[in-house]
């Protein structure tokens, strides 16, 4: 959120790196790794392409430029509280037209009400809290069952790795499910998901799972930094998280090893 305040309040024009750091991250020492990774869930929250951005825009070298239309917050106006009082009793000689009015006035109160429970219904179901109360998520899935997304490629300015990002995911996909009882979507399941703003329930339900597995792939000169995290999909908590940095030579082998030891690293947990 800081960081979308930030960007919004010089909306249209380019924020750099170092700018981002100092106003976000005021006194707390991160590398710029902590404004990719950021940036990118903001992209993801808000159902933004870093390709064809319609909210944040990369400027190469530079740094980021909100580009979605900004303006300020313009509060309702409030309702008179004695426009929604209803009178205690009524003068006989008052009661026609006072009939009317209150008839209407209890008419509109309980419109407003319907729409307000509609409105909190709606927001329930979307968001998968209604399923979850009733504990219709839980129910059949299985416990021992993980679900491998999409890499992120958060390369940098670049963002030219995205296929070894996908090579990851899918080397991941082959060392879970070779662990005894772990169910694993394959891949053409997980990458379905690819590129769509989903939140981790909902993926998790569709793919009928009660962990799912991300990640993304970073860059700093020759050395690729590949994190990993294991999120519990009923409440979207990570439980295990692991980052692994390699020197960019075999990526092939790379990509071995890591699901290797990745798929180490949870065997006592998934099985």
């Amino acid at each position: 959120m800081g960081l979308l305040l930030c960007l919004a309040e010089r909306a249209g024009t380019v924020v750099s790196i170092d700018e981002l750091l100092d106003q976000v991250w005021t006194g707390v020492v991160v590398t710029p790794d902590s404004v990719y990774q950021a940036v990118a869930s903001l992209r993801r929250l808000l159902g933004d392409d870093a390709r064809q951005p319609a909210y944040i825009e990369t400027v190469p070298r530079l740094g980021y430029r909100l580009v979605a239309p900004v303006s300020p917050w313009v509060e309702p106006p409030a309702v008179p509280a004695a426009a929604l009082s209803l009178p205690a009793t009524l003068p006989v000689d008052e009661l026609p037209g006072q009939v009317a009015t209150t008839g209407r006035r209890i008419g509109v109160l309980l419109a407003a009400a319907a729409a307000l429970c509609l409105a909190l219904v709606v927001v329930f179901v979307s968001r998968g809290e209604f399923a979850d109360r009733l504990g219709g998520y839980a129910r059949g899935v299985p416990r021992n069952s993980v679900a491998v997304l999409p890499f992120l490629d958060l390369t940098s300015q670049q963002m030219n790795e995205e296929y070894f990002a996908d090579g990851m995911t899918e080397e991941l996909i082959d060392e879970l499910s070779k662990i005894r009882g772990v169910h694993v979507p394959a891949p053409t399941s997980s990458f379905y998901f690819k590129g769509k703003q989903l939140t981790v329930a909902e993926m998790a339900r569709s793919l009928g799972v009660a962990y799912v597995l991300d990640g993304s792939v970073r860059k700093s000169d020759a050395t690729l930094r590949i994190a990993v995290r294991l999120i519990r999909a009923d409440d979207g908590f990570v439980v295990w998280s692991q980052t692994y940095d390699r020197p960019e030579a075999d990526k092939v082998a790379m990509q071995e090893d890591i699901a290797s030891q990745v798929a180490k690293a949870l065997r006592a947990s998934l099985s």
